[in-house]
């Protein structure tokens, strides 16, 4: 019976940076579509430049979560 592994600081480091990373992705590029998220009031241009970050932000998330369960199939040769 083997005992589950407990989550370490390196996958919540890597997590973090995924979606920080993703989250600011989706941040620039509703910048460079002109859809500002700071924008007065909440506007079409704003929701949609906010659904951007969250997406990004969700993406980036899942990239490195795929990104640590291949390093995790595939032992380092050390």
């Amino acid at each position: 019976m083997s005992t589950p592994t407990h989550p370490s600081l390196a996958d919540g480091i890597a997590d973090a940076v995924g979606f920080v990373g993703g989250a600011l992705g989706g941040f620039w590029l509703g910048q460079w579509l002109g859809m500002d998220i700071f924008a007065p009031g909440y506007g079409n241009q704003s929701l949609v430049g906010i659904v951007l970050v969250g997406l990004g932000g969700g993406l980036g998330l899942h990239a490195a979560r795929r990104w640590q369960s291949s390093r995790r199939s595939n032992p380092s040769k050390d």
